[in-house]
C-alpha cells in the first residue's frame, strides 16, 4: 500500500515518545543492568518499582521498572502539548471505540490510559515533576552516556494498518521498507519530535515491543560499553552490532536484559522537521536496509519481543522476510 500523506493538523497535539513501564522478574538485577551497566539515573526507588532518567532528561522519568512476576511492557508514555489537547485525545480515542481512562500516576499530573486497535498499552500527559538539569554533572556519567530516551519499535501484524492509525494522530513516516511482491510496508519509521523517528512499527508477530532506544553522545560510548559489558558478566546480553544502520543512517547497538527485553543504544541520525519531507523507500531485499555494512541482523531479531500486558498477539499474514544472519 501507498504511504498515505500526512497529517499536519492532527486531532491532538502530540510532543513526542515520553516514557515505558518495564515489568521485570529481578528488580536488583535490573538496577544493576540500567542503572550501573548502561548509566541511567535513579529518581526514585522503592520495593516494587525503579524510576529512571537519562542524562539531558528533566523530566522525572523515561524508565519506571516495575517488579512483577513475568516479563512484559506495561505502558509506552507520550507527551501531548497541554491539557486541552490532553482532553482533545479522550474525545479521539472514544470517537475510535477505544478504552479510555484516567489514572494516577506518581510524579505526573493528569494520566490518559488507552490502547491502539491492536492493544498496545498508551498513556498520554502533560505534566511531569521537572528535576535539576545534570547534564553538565560529569561526575554522574557512567557506561554508555545515556542522554535521552529516543524511540520506540514495535512488532506488528498490521504495518499498514499501524501506520494509517498513528499517521491519524500525526506521526509522519520518515523511512520504510516495501515488499515489491505485495506492494505492503514491511517496516516504517514515524516521527514527532523531529528525529527519524519516535516509534517504528515492524512485520511480525505481535503486538509486542521489539525495543526501546537510547541516544548517546558517540559511536566510541558504544564501544565502551562493549568493553565494560563484555569484562562485567554481560557479554551473552550483547545482542547485534555495533554496526551502522541503513535506514536512519544511526550508529547502533542491540542489548537485552534478564527478561528479553531489548535496548537499542543509538546515535548519528538526522533531522526531520521540515513538513514536507518526502519518506525514504528502501527495499527489502536490499541488504544496506539493516546494515549498511551489508552484515545481517540475527534471527533472534526479527523473532524475540516483549509481551504488552493486556494485549492479544496474533501473527502477520505478510510472510516476506530480509536476510537473516545463519
Amino acid at each position: 500500500m501507498p504511504i498515505p500523506a500526512p497529517n499536519l493538523y492532527p486531532p491532538f497535539n502530540i510532543v513526542r515518545l515520553s516514557h515505558v513501564e518495564l515489568c521485570v522478574t529481578d528488580l536488583a538485577w535490573a538496577r544493576a543492568f540500567y542503572v550501573d551497566t548502561l548509566g541511567l539515573q535513579v529518581t526514585h526507588e522503592d520495593a516494587s518499582a525503579i524510576y529512571l532518567r537519562a542524562m539531558e532528561e528533566r523530566g522525572h522519568h523515561c524508565v519506571i521498572l516495575k517488579q512483577a512476576k513475568a516479563g512484559s511492557v506495561g505502558r509506552l508514555g507520550f507527551k501531548v502539548w497541554d491539557e486541552d489537547e490532553l482532553d482533545k485525545a479522550e474525545g479521539w480515542f472514544k470517537s475510535r471505540d477505544l478504552p479510555t481512562a484516567w489514572i494516577e500516576r506518581p510524579f505526573m499530573g493528569r494520566v490518559l490510559q488507552t490502547r491502539d486497535p491492536w492493544g498496545v498499552p498508551l498513556e498520554f500527559y502533560v505534566q511531569m515533576d521537572r528535576l535539576p538539569t545534570i547534564h553538565q554533572q560529569y561526575k554522574l556519567y557512567r557506561g554508555v552516556k545515556p542522554l535521552r530516551i529516543d524511540h520506540f519499535n514495535l512488532f506488528s501484524p498490521d504495518v499498514d494498518g499501524a501506520v494509517a492509525f498513528y499517521g491519524d494522530m500525526g506521526f509522519r513516516v520518515t523511512e520504510y521498507t516495501a515488499d515489491e511482491d505485495t506492494g505492503r510496508t514491511w517496516a516504517a519509521w514515524m516521527q514527532r519530535k523531529g528525529g527519524v523517528h519516535d516509534i517504528a512499527f515492524t512485520n511480525g508477530h505481535g503486538p509486542r515491543l521489539h525495543h526501546l532506544a537510547f541516544w548517546v553522545p558517540t559511536p566510541l560510548n558504544i564501544i565502551d560499553l562493549l568493553d565494560l559489558m563484555s569484562t562485567t558478566g554481560y557479554v551473552k546480553n550483547i545482542e547485534r552490532g555495533p554496526g551502522r544502520h541503513g535506514i536512519s543512517n544511526a550508529f547502533f547497538l542491540y542489548v537485552t536484559d534478564k527478561d528479553g527485553h531489548r535496548t537499542e543504544i543509538y546515535c548519528s541520525d538526522y533531522q526531520t522537521i521540515d513538513p514536507d519531507m518526502e519518506p525514504i523507500k528502501w527495499d527489502l531485499t536490499n541488504p544496506q536496509r539493516q546494515t549498511l555494512w551489508g552484515a545481517p541482523a540475527p534471527r533472534s531479531w526479527f523473532e524475540e519481543g516483549s509481551l504488552f500486558d493486556g494485549a492479544e498477539t496474533r501473527d502477520s499474514d505478510l510472510k516476506a522476510q530480509p536476510i537473516i544472519a545463519p
